[in-house]
């Protein structure tokens, strides 16, 4: 087996040129170094040093050997590197699964902000629903689940945290006979609303919470695949939408959108980060939850 310590003693004495200064570097006295190298040599059965004048230079093998040293202790120091960085976090990979409002609305803006820091983090990014971002954390094809919606019941085995509450809004055209009012539920419920189509979690909450306050289901007049088209319908003028704050904020800080205060009506969702519980995080997975905690809201 080679001897890797008498090598390295090789190498720094090829480098150097100088079995005194390799000495001074390593902190190990000449003659010990001297035996060492002998004893190297003795085991290749090739001779690496010859005298010159009043120090040494290197023989043919000698030469050659050098640069193969230098090649694997090179090769030695990208090794530490790369532990180092991956210690650190700024390589490794990380797989997210999100559901709509995370995905759509937040992790953008996170992964944007995350990749100026840690540009050679490989990320995989999923946007299903709430139980299959679960099950994919559950059975490790995922590393972090990011969720939004009505607070779910979770196995003991995942770890939540809550990052924010985000309100669910009525927003109509700043034309709107309803425009920044409060009204009653069972007036907003006259209005016909342009909404994404069924199975849509915010579509879900409009309808129970008419069966809670024992309504009858709200008219969708318009329905929409995307929600873009949906609040673009609303901003030209027709009916009203039921929707994240997070979608509709900054429309509604422009003007383009107003809400409607439906009294006693106060709906939120939970934006949340899941984990598996009592399983330590990859570095590049705890460099990007923590920088989710600096901004949870995104541009905030």
């Amino acid at each position: 087996m080679l001897n890797l310590h008498a090598l390295r003693l090789f190498h720094v004495i090829a480098s150097t040129g100088s079995v005194t200064r390799a000495s001074e570097l390593l902190s190990i006295s000449q003659p010990a170094i001297t035996a060492q190298i002998k004893k190297f040599e003795k085991e290749l059965s090739l001779s690496l040093l010859k005298p010159q004048g009043r120090g040494i230079a290197l023989t043919d093998a000698g030469e050659e050997l050098a640069v193969l040293a230098k090649r694997l202790f090179a090769v030695e120091q990208q090794i530490e590197q790369f532990a180092l960085d991956y210690r650190s976090g700024t390589k490794g990979s990380i797989r997210l699964a999100a559901t709509y409002l995370p995905a759509n609305f937040l992790i953008p803006t996170w992964i944007a902000k995350f990749k100026q820091r840690f540009e050679q983090v490989e990320m995989s990014i999923t946007t299903t629903n709430s139980s299959d971002a679960m099950k994919q954390l559950l059975q490790v094809e995922a590393d972090i689940a990011l969720y939004g919606g009505v607070p779910e019941h979770y196995p003991d085995t995942i770890q939540t945290e809550e990052l924010f509450q985000d309100e669910l809004w009525f927003v109509v055209a700043p034309g709107h006979r309803y425009a920044n009012q409060h009204i009653s539920l069972q007036d907003m419920m006259k209005e016909p609303f342009v909404m994404r189509e069924e199975g849509s979690a915010t579509r879900e909450r409009l309808f129970s919470l008419c069966r809670t306050y024992n309504m009858p289901a709200p008219l969708i007049s318009l329905q929409f695949n995307g929600l873009h088209e949906a609040i673009t319908a609303v901003i030209a003028g027709y009916g009203a939408n039921f929707v994240s704050s997070l979608v509709v904020r900054e429309y509604v800080e422009r003007g383009e959108l107003c809400r409607v205060y439906v009294e006693g009506i106060r709906l939120q969702n939970t934006i949340a980060i899941w984990t598996r519980k009592d399983e330590p995080l990859s570095a590049p997975a705890m460099n990007l939850i923590r920088l989710i905690r600096q901004f949870p809201r995104g541009n905030e």
